[in-house]
């Protein structure tokens, strides 16, 4: 990244635990950070829940620096001329295509010319996303994993009119924050969620069909087949809302019945039971 790039600020949109992670990240590279998230709430605690990844990423021996350095370089805002001279701006906002949609014409008029615009969109096309802009050679997808600190690698997503200089600016982004990014093509889900989805979406059936508990299904994908984590823990982790959304998105742009979800998951997350985000309270503890 050139030097007077590198000067500039670096821009989070949204500041949930996607975006409070991917902002800890940054911070922690070095990065001025500056987080667009409208509800107040969320800006509010927003130094706190950076504080408290910070630790345990220092814990954990994946910090650079402490968390006092980490907070004090993110400023958090909901005004988005803020994000005027970002270099670089990477979008995590609620898996809604309206939302997305909007968040990206706004910042095709807030944000500098030269400005690159990445997605942490767990599935939504990034090309559809880049047509909200007059920059599709600046547009490309960077799916962060959660939690974002602990990951050592990120889906980066190339579409067609992805520039080989938009790459190596995100590629280059990511190597500084210790990140390896995997290149794919654009597609519904890309390689991870298109998988991955159909995957929970099949283990939440099993579990509402009696073939086994929760506890028992990850436990198969763990110790038979080695996977670190089970799909219904994973979507704890991820949150039931999140993957009722992201499976919802999936249907609409392949047209593909598989991607509609099983009454459990749609039954828990209208009762509020999300996984982690609600105190635990999902497919491990129903």
């Amino acid at each position: 990244m050139r030097d007077e790039q590198r000067e500039r600020p670096t821009g989070v949109v949204g500041g949930g635990t996607m975006g409070c992670g991917i902002a800890q990240c940054l911070a922690d590279a070095g990065h001025r950070v500056v987080v667009l998230e409208p509800d107040a709430d969320a800006r509010e605690s927003g130094p706190r829940r950076l504080r408290d990844g910070a630790r345990l990423a220092g814990l954990l021996r994946r910090a650079r620096r402490t968390p006092d350095e980490v907070v004090a370089d993110v400023r958090w805002t909901d005004r988005w001329e803020e994000l005027g001279t970002a270099s670089f701006v990477i979008e995590a906002g609620p898996e809604r295509v309206p939302v997305k949609e909007e968040t990206f014409a706004l910042l095709e008029e807030c944000c500098a010319p030269d400005a690159v615009f990445a997605s942490c969109t767990s599935a939504i096309p990034i090309g559809h996303l880049a047509a909200r802009t007059r920059r599709p050679g600046q547009v490309l997808g960077m799916h962060f994993m959660n939690p974002a600190p602990l990951k050592e690698a990120v889906e980066v997503i190339r579409t067609d009119q992805t520039s080989e200089a938009t790459l190596d600016r995100a590629t280059g982004l990511l190597a500084g924050m210790g990140k390896k990014g995997l290149v794919v093509a654009d597609a519904p889900g890309f390689v991870s969620n298109r998988v991955l989805m159909l995957t929970v979406n099949e283990a939440a059936t099993v579990l509402e069909q009696g073939t086994a508990d929760a506890v028992t299904v990850d436990a198969v994908f763990r110790e038979c087949l080695g996977h670190p984590m089970g799909p219904l823990k994973t979507a704890d982790l991820i949150g039931l809302d999140t993957i009722v959304d992201t499976l919802d998105v999936l249907r609409a742009f392949t047209g593909d019945d598989r991607f509609t979800p099983c009454a459990l998951l749609t039954r828990l997350v209208r009762e509020g039971r999300l996984g982690q985000k609600s105190g635990g309270r999902g497919l491990h503890d129903r």
